[in-house]
């Protein structure tokens, strides 16, 4: 009779499996710890989420800067063979310089610097910093005439915010020294990295005359250009030194208003006349403007507000919201907003003149 010997079966994968570290038992044996880190994890997720940026175009470093040069009168060739070519071999200096484009035209260069796409962000400000520096000391080098090169490398600013400024009736010249009380007040609000100002005309002093006439003056137009560039000139008179300070002397006569040009002394022929004997001296402003703004068809300031990088977009609009009531008594809601779905700022009353403070946008802009 045969004897049978009965083992137990032998299972290798459920042994390995059971050496192994099983994390849902673990789990339910550790309550204590579970729910510590489960809380964890929650409090971490709210925190992370109400902390999120709000910014509509997030911030990203550029590292391309521009360099313009001018020099009137100068051809295309003069341009780069003697202005364009030195700016670009003091760039080359730079520790992270790739290539620079350059565009020259008479009496214009403008040169594109790229660095490299390595570049630390971090380096790039110090980069551009640099770059500044080596063109101020490349100007004093560069024929006489040129003008001193302009270096821009802040044209990647996101306009968070733009409103415009406007009064009937009101000369532009007030309207510019409210545009800029206004924009002292924007500053002051919390995430504000800028404010620009847009629309100013620069004042001008118009000297208009006849040919004609001043030629049977005996006047020449040279002549009046001498006179008022000698009136107007800004030379030391000296000083005296007392005891205990000294006193500078000042000259009555420069030409601060237009009584005083009108009045300027014209020397032609043996005979002394009045400018405004033979011109006609008038306040206006740059003809032709270089920048206008209109706002529903009337003349306009435009402030277009910067947000400072991950700042908290939402808040910021709230911010502004808020300093925008703050311009005019409460109740006045009378200005036209220059969008339909957009609700306008107050007014303010200044000088008996009203001027609207119309929010115009709240969306990002690349400037």
């Amino acid at each position: 009779m045969s004897k049978f010997e009965i083992q137990e079966p032998h299972f290798e994968k459920e042994r390995n499996a059971k050496s192994g570290i099983n994390l849902s038992a673990l789990a339910v044996r550790e309550r204590s710890v579970t729910l510590f880190f489960l809380l964890a994890v929650i409090i971490a997720g709210a925190f992370a989420y109400f902390n999120l940026g709000r910014a509509e175009d997030p911030s990203f470093t550029v590292k391309v800067f521009t360099v313009t040069a001018a020099w009137p009168g100068a051809t295309a060739q003069e341009m780069q063979d003697l202005v364009a070519e030195p700016l670009e071999k003091r760039m080359q200096e730079l520790t992270y310089y790739d290539h620079v484009d350059t565009f020259t035209r008479p009496g214009l260069a403008f040169l594109t610097v790229t660095l490299k796409d390595y570049a630390p962000p971090g380096d790039v400000p110090e980069e551009f910093y640099q770059g500044r520096k080596k063109i101020q000391d490349e100007a004093s080098r560069l024929p006489q005439g040129v003008l001193p090169p302009v270096l821009n490398d802040e044209y990647t600013d996101v306009t968070f915010s733009v409103y415009a400024l406007e009064a009937p009736g009101l000369p532009l010249r007030t309207l510019t020294r409210e545009a800029e009380t206004l924009r002292q007040d924007l500053l002051h609000v919390p995430g504000v990295k800028k404010v620009n100002v847009f629309g100013e005309r620069p004042e001008r002093i118009f000297v208009q005359f006849s040919y004609d006439r001043i030629a049977t003056l005996g006047v020449s137009a040279r002549d009046i250009f001498d006179a008022l560039v000698r009136q107007n000139a800004v030379t030391p008179s000296g000083s005296i030194d007392t005891q205990n300070q000294q006193v500078y002397i000042r000259l009555d006569g420069a030409l601060n208003d237009l009584e005083k040009i009108r009045d300027t002394p014209i020397v032609a022929g043996g005979r002394t006349l009045k400018l405004s004997d033979i011109a006609d001296v008038q306040r206006g402003y740059e003809d032709p403007a270089t920048f206008l703004v209109r706002h529903n068809g009337q003349p306009a300031m435009m402030l277009d507000v910067v947000m400072t990088e991950r700042f908290n977009g939402l808040a910021f609009g709230k911010s502004l919201e808020a300093e925008q009531k703050k311009c005019g008594p409460p109740g006045r809601d009378d200005c036209v907003p220059s969008q339909p779905r957009l609700a306008c700022g107050h007014c303010r009353r200044r000088g008996g003149s009203d001027y609207a403070f119309s929010h115009t946008c709240h969306h990002a802009v690349h400037g």
